[in-house]
């Protein structure tokens, strides 16, 4: 297959957005549009997209508040590249960045995301267990999908040093491993506000989307669930108005 034919360009948003992805590997899905309308800012924020593969999340966020000043971090150069189309096939300004989550500081600064310059960091990590789940032999979705025991302390260590005081971090991870988010978020992060997501009513909850502050002292909140579909399994308005870009999350306050 030539590398075009490879390429396929898909809707988002309800057709806001129009991104080139990768036929096979990973391809961007709920999780990040669900992501970006869990996120604030404002504009002018200086707003860092964590793992940004083609830029879904961080464009989706940029689509919903102009103005933002947006980076998309991502380790692929070949998804970066994407991203960076992307942004520009869509007129939204973005700086794409091939950089690794786990650099130190240094290739952090030698990049312009030096510590306490950021306003918001969004993140949807690498979280499938390596221990109960089947990697891809598709190296990049591999890399996209299975965390190894560091990622989420690595990829939130990362979020602390760049972002200012009361700098916000959003991140989405399976909801089975809730207690690992808490314990990474633990140092640094409070005023946490976390959003059980359920696939199904009636179902337990598949994913956790987690608001968090930096050197926030407010208290956690959980909020009510987040029923994707009902219990025919047909979407929800709710659901529809949130991936077409017509609502915000409750985790958004700013």
């Amino acid at each position: 297959m030539s590398e075009a034919a490879n390429i396929t360009e898909d809707a988002f948003l309800g057709g806001q957005l129009r991104l080139r992805q990768k036929r096979s590997g990973h391809r961007a899905g709920h999780d990040a549009i669900l992501l970006a309308a869990a996120t604030e800012a404002r504009a002018g924020d200086r707003v860092v997209d964590f793992g940004a593969g083609i830029g879904t999340a961080g464009l989706a966020l940029a689509r919903r508040i102009p103005g933002v000043r947006l980076s998309l971090v991502e380790i692929d150069p070949e998804l970066a590249e994407l991203a960076r189309h992307n942004a520009a096939a869509n007129a939204i300004a973005a700086e794409t960045i091939v950089l690794d989550v786990t650099a130190d500081a240094q290739a952090f600064a030698a990049n312009g995301l030096s510590s306490d310059s950021v306003d918001v960091v969004l993140m949807n990590p690498p979280f499938n267990d390596p221990a109960r789940h089947r990697g891809s032999p598709d190296q990049a979705r591999h890399t996209a999908h299975v965390a190894t025991e560091e990622t989420l302390h690595a990829w939130v260590h990362a979020a602390r040093r760049i972002l200012r005081s009361n700098g916000v971090l959003t991140l989405i991870w399976r909801a089975d491993g809730i207690a690992d988010v808490l314990a990474a978020l633990s140092r640094g992060f409070g005023s946490l506000a976390i959003l059980p997501v359920h696939g199904e009513a009636g179902r337990p909850a598949i994913r956790v989307l987690v608001r968090a502050v930096k050197g926030g002292r407010g208290p956690t909140r959980l909020l009510p669930g987040l029923m994707l579909n009902n219990e025919s399994r047909v979407p929800k308005n709710e659901t529809n108005e949130i991936l077409e870009g017509r609502a915000a999350l409750p985790l958004v306050e700013r």
